[in-house]
C-alpha cells in the first residue's frame, strides 16, 4: 500500500492550495478528485464560470457601454446559447489546466476516484479501472459542496434548474423565475435581466443579500430594476410545478404565475455522502457540514476539513487559506497560522458589489459610535470615462479616532477596489490613511481620498454641533 504523509480528498480551491501548501515543505501529497477534471465548483460551476458569465452578459448586453457616445444598449441579435457560454468554457478548461500544472510542479500524485475512508489512517479509493488502498498520516477533507434540493422541488435539469445544471440550459429563455435573494440568486437574476429576460426574483425576506450594508442594497435594487427586474420580496414560493414549454409557480402572496424557466437558489450542502465520515468518528452538523476547531481540525486529531465542506462563509479566497492554515498546523510548520479576521467579500451582481468590516446596520445594532464618509463615480473622472455615473464607495470610520471600521463598494471595479480598504483595516489604521495616499488619475481609487474628505467633513460637523 502507497503511503503518503498528506491525503488530499478534492481538488478544489482549498484541495489544490492545502495540497500544494504541504508538498512546498517537502512532504509526499496525494489529491483524489472523483470529478473527470480537477477544479471543484470554484473553477468548473460556481466562482469562475458565473463570473465569466457575468462578463459575457455585459459584452452581450451592451450594458459596458452605457450612455457612452450617446449610445443606447440592445442585445445583439440572435445571440445562442453557445456565444453565451463560449467564453465560460475556454476559461474554465485554462483554470483546469492551471491547477494541474501546479499540482505536477509540487510533485504531488494526483488519482481520479470516488474516496472512502476505510478508517483515519486509509483511503479507499473506487474507479473505473478497480479499487486502491492507500495510506495517510493527515488526511485533509475538501470535497466542497452542492446546490441543496428540497425535496419538494422536482429538479429536472430543463425547466427547473440549480445552480449547476443552469450552466448546461439549452437555451435564452424570455422569462424566468430566480428563488432565493442570496449571493446566487442575485448574481445570476442580474446575469440573465441584462440579456433581456424578465426575470421575477422570489424571496421570503423583505430584502436580499441581508449581510450587505442596506445603503448598497437599495442601490443594487434600484440599478436592477433599471435592468427590468422585478421583485417578490416577503413572498415564499408554496409550488412549483413543471408544464410542457413552462413552468408554473405558486407564491404565498404574488399567486400563480408562469415563467419559461426556473432557478431555485436555495443554499448548499456539503459533498460527504459516500465518505464515511460518521462511521470513524467525524462529527457532522447540518446539511452534512464538517465541524472543525479554529486550526481546521475535526473531532479526529489526524482529519482536517477546509473550504466549502464546513460552511460559512465558503468563499474560495477563504477557503484556499483555511487549507493552507490547516496543513501548517497539521505538520506544525512555521507559516501562515490563521486565516486573516479582515475578510472581503464580493457579490458579482450587476453592478457588482463588494464589502469590507462592519456595515452601517451592524454599527447601529452593536451601539458603536461611527459617522460615514462617501464619494460617488459620477463625480469620479474614472466614473465619467467608463461611464459608470451609479458607482459608490462608503466608508465606516469610528467617531472618536477615525479607525476605519468598514468599507462598501458599489459599481465596476468594486471587489478589486475593496483590497485598499482591507490593507487599511489590517494595519488597524484611520481614513487619515487615504487622505495620505496619492493613486493614480484618473482612477476609480481616487474616489477613497474623497470619501474620507466627506468623512472628515462629517467629523467636523459632529464636533460643532456638539461644543
Amino acid at each position: 500500500m502507497e503511503h503518503y504523509d498528506l491525503i488530499v480528498i478534492g481538488s478544489g480551491p482549498a484541495g489544490e492550495k492545502g495540497a500544494a501548501q504541504a508538498a512546498y515543505f517537502g512532504k509526499r501529497v496525494a489529491v483524489i478528485e472523483r470529478a473527470p477534471y480537477v477544479g471543484g465548483a470554484g473553477i468548473n460551476t460556481g466562482t469562475v464560470p458565473s463570473k465569466t458569465l457575468r462578463e459575457a452578459a455585459l459584452y452581450f448586453s451592451g450594458l459596458e457601454q452605457r450612455g457612452l457616445y450617446g449610445i443606447d444598449y440592445s442585445l445583439k441579435e440572435n445571440m445562442s446559447v453557445a456565444d453565451f457560454m463560449h467564453r465560460e468554457h475556454v476559461v474554465v478548461e485554462k483554470e483546469r489546466k492551471i491547477i494541474e500544472r501546479n499540482l505536477q510542479r509540487h510533485k504531488i500524485t494526483l488519482m481520479y476516484g470516488e474516496a472512502s475512508l476505510k478508517d483515519a489512517y486509509t483511503v479507499r479509493v473506487t474507479a473505473s479501472d478497480g479499487i486502491t488502498e492507500i495510506s495517510g498520516g493527515i488526511i485533509l477533507i475538501a470535497t466542497g459542496s452542492s446546490p441543496y434540493h428540497p425535496p419538494e422541488i422536482p429538479f429536472d435539469g430543463d425547466l427547473i434548474y440549480d445552480s449547476d445544471s443552469i450552466l448546461h440550459m439549452n437555451r435564452i429563455p424570455k422569462t424566468m423565475v430566480v428563488v432565493g435573494g442570496g449571493v446566487i440568486g442575485t448574481e445570476y437574476a442580474s446575469i440573465f435581466a441584462a440579456l433581456g429576460v424578465q426575470v421575477t426574483l422570489v424571496e421570503p425576506k423583505e430584502r436580499i443579500l441581508p449581510f450587505v450594508d442596506s445603503e448598497i442594497i437599495e442601490r443594487l435594487v434600484y440599478q436592477l430594476r433599471l435592468l427590468g427586474l422585478q421583485f417578490a420580496l416577503g413572498d415564499k414560493m408554496t409550488a412549483i410545478e413543471p408544464h410542457k414549454d413552462h413552468v408554473q409557480v405558486t407564491l404565498e402572496k404574488g399567486g400563480i404565475l408562469d415563467f419559461d424557466i426556473a432557478l431555485i437558489a436555495s443554499g448548499r450542502q456539503s459533498n460527504v455522502q459516500g465518505l464515511g465520515l460518521e462511521q470513524i468518528g467525524v462529527k457532522l452538523g447540518n446539511r452534512g457540514l464538517v465541524i472543525v476547531n479554529e486550526k481546521y481540525q475535526t473531532s479526529v486529531s489526524n482529519i482536517y476539513a477546509a473550504g466549502d465542506v464546513i460552511g460559512f462563509p465558503a468563499l474560495a479566497s477563504t477557503s484556499m487559506e483555511q487549507a493552507r492554515v490547516a496543513m501548517v498546523h497539521a505538520f506544525d510548520l512555521e507559516y501562515k497560522e490563521r486565516v486573516s479576521p479582515i475578510l472581503p467579500l464580493a457579490v458579482y451582481a450587476i453592478p457588482e458589489m463588494s464589502s469590507v468590516g462592519l456595515t452601517e446596520d451592524e454599527c447601529q445594532t452593536k451601539n458603536i459610535p461611527y459617522l460615514l464618509g462617501r464619494a460617488f463615480y459620477d463625480n469620479n473622472a474614472r466614473g465619467q470615462i467608463i461611464g459608470d455615473m451609479s458607482g459608490m464607495i462608503k466608508l465606516v470610520f469610528s467617531s472618536s479616532d477615525k479607525k476605519l471600521l468598514g468599507a462598501h463598494i458599489i459599481g465596476e471595479q468594486a471587489s478589486e477596489l475593496i483590497h485598499i480598504a482591507s490593507h487599511v483595516m489590517m494595519m488597524n489604521g484611520s481614513i487619515d490613511a487615504f487622505i495620505d495616499a496619492v493613486y493614480n488619475f484618473p482612477t476609480l481609487a481616487d474616489a477613497y481620498k474623497y470619501a474620507a474628505y466627506d468623512g472628515l467633513g462629517n467629523l467636523e460637523r459632529q464636533k460643532a454641533s456638539t461644543e
